[in-house]
């Protein structure tokens, strides 16, 4: 079986029902997969063949949908880049990826975000696509009523994984051209469904619960749940959500492009436990190692990176996939993540997950973000800075700051340097963008 399989037979069975929403344009699934078998056509009239790689940008748009499940009709790989990529990067990927056969089973091809170093092109399977859907349905509550709205980038495994269980269901997918008219964004929450959810970083949702707070309330009746990830959450804005939208569930999932979605968290439960990621869903194994190293197996994992064997052999064996985070396991089997192997400071030879530091700085008034990152200094090699960017009207107290990190943290963890700035640098999905201050 393929996701496309499911679209076949919902279009067979429902062919009447909405599959997708774009603007005011309505897409059923008779509709929909009579588009993508003319696609598939027309791809094998171009010389599209097995396992060969189809380069193209992404939009959040039908068309890209379309494409995206033609492409796997012909038995290709589909290899989404982003919308904006400049064309010579278009090209240089295009050289390099064209002309290759890939592994069989592969479906797709994402790139990672590229953070934490150069961005790596992900293999991934049908089989991982609908363990994925699987892992989705069964952790999250994803159902044949529901509508759900994708507003961020379709050739990234955050929107992209909803694709899956909305498709294996018969639901009904909204595609949103991003965040930037947010009269858009809630007139999709118009619509007449009754069951309504979305995907938003940390980010998106601080934006919504600081200036947009009113008109998500006017639809809490509606939205069954919203999922989060790509990012931290900090603790604060996981209650103020939770009281905006008490009657829905509001997921903290841990994914990444390797992995595939592993353990989801329902964090409106009273607890708003940060840093925690729930359980471990049902198509995945997760295992962590004596120095808190995750590392996960299962349907779901990467097949390998594309056309890199070493790199894959140095991450991947057996099919285990071991990744670059650290966590543990809580008395009832909840797996909660501390930070990342690459981000952890050394400082005096005492070892510190700045995330730890950044949490601790959030719940103090006036503070609006904040990163924590190493420092040169010359007697311990390294020391603590913390970067701050403060509430409008608010100033930078270090001080006040030191004295009540001191009282939550241990001394070595506490930093000895503070800097007030306007903006802490994040990437597109809300992550902080640790590279950038490294370098």
């Amino acid at each position: 079986m393929m996701l496309e399989d499911y679209i076949r037979i919902h279009a067979e069975q429902c062919p009447d029902k909405v599959a997708v929403v774009e603007g005011d344009k309505q897409t059923t699934y008779s509709q929909l997969w009579n588009m993508v078998l003319k696609h598939a056509e027309r791809f094998k009239a171009e010389g599209l063949g097995e396992r060969q790689v189809k380069i193209f940008r992404t939009t959040q748009t039908l068309d890209f949908l379309v494409d995206y499940f033609a492409i796997h009709i012909v038995g290709a790989v589909a290899m989404p880049l982003e919308k904006d990529i400049p064309e010579e990067r278009f090209l240089e990927v295009e050289n390099r990826y064209g002309r290759l056969v890939m592994p069989e089973g592969v479906a797709d091809i994402l790139f990672t975000t590229g953070t934490t170093g150069v961005s790596k092109g992900v293999m991934v399977s049908h089989e991982a696509i609908l363990a994925d859907a699987e892992n989705l349905i069964d952790g999250q509550g994803f159902s044949s009523e529901l509508a759900f709205v994708i507003s961020g980038p379709l050739n990234h495994i955050g929107s992209l994984s909803k694709v899956y269980p909305v498709m294996m269901l018969g639901a009904t997918l909204v595609v949103l051209e991003g965040m930037t008219d947010m009269d858009l964004f809630f007139k999709a929450f118009q619509l007449p469904y009754q069951k309504m959810a979305t995907f938003l970083v940390p980010a998106s949702i601080r934006i919504l619960l600081k200036l947009w707070k009113k008109e998500l309330v006017k639809y809490a009746s509606k939205i069954d749940f919203i999922e989060t990830g790509a990012a931290p959450m900090m603790q604060s804005d996981m209650q103020e959500l939770a009281e905006t939208l008490p009657l829905s569930r509001l997921y903290n999932t841990y994914a990444s492009t390797e992995t595939g979605i592993v353990c989801t968290y329902n964090f409106n439960d009273g607890l708003y436990l940060a840093g925690c990621v729930g359980k471990v869903l049902k198509n995945a194994e997760v295992f962590t190692e004596i120095d808190g190293r995750i590392s996960c197996r299962g349907r779901m994992v990467m097949s390998g990176y594309a056309d890199e064997p070493e790199l894959s052999a140095a991450v991947m064996r057996d099919g285990t996939v071991f990744t670059s985070d650290i966590g543990y396991f809580d008395e009832v089997g909840r797996l909660h993540l501390t930070g990342r192997m690459d981000d952890v400071i050394n400082v005096g030879g005492y070892k510190v997950s700045p995330s730890e530091v950044e949490d601790a700085a959030m719940a103090i008034d006036g503070v609006r973000d904040c990163i924590c990152v190493a420092v040169e200094h010359p007697v311990m090699g390294n020391a603590l800075k913390l970067v701050v960017a403060m509430r409008d009207g608010e100033t930078l107290d270090k001080r006040k700051i030191a004295r009540f990190l001191a009282g939550r943290l241990e001394r070595y963890k506490v930093p000895m340097v503070y800097e007030q700035t306007n903006e802490v640098r994040r990437t597109y999905n809300g992550k902080l963008d640790r590279k950038s201050y490294r370098s």
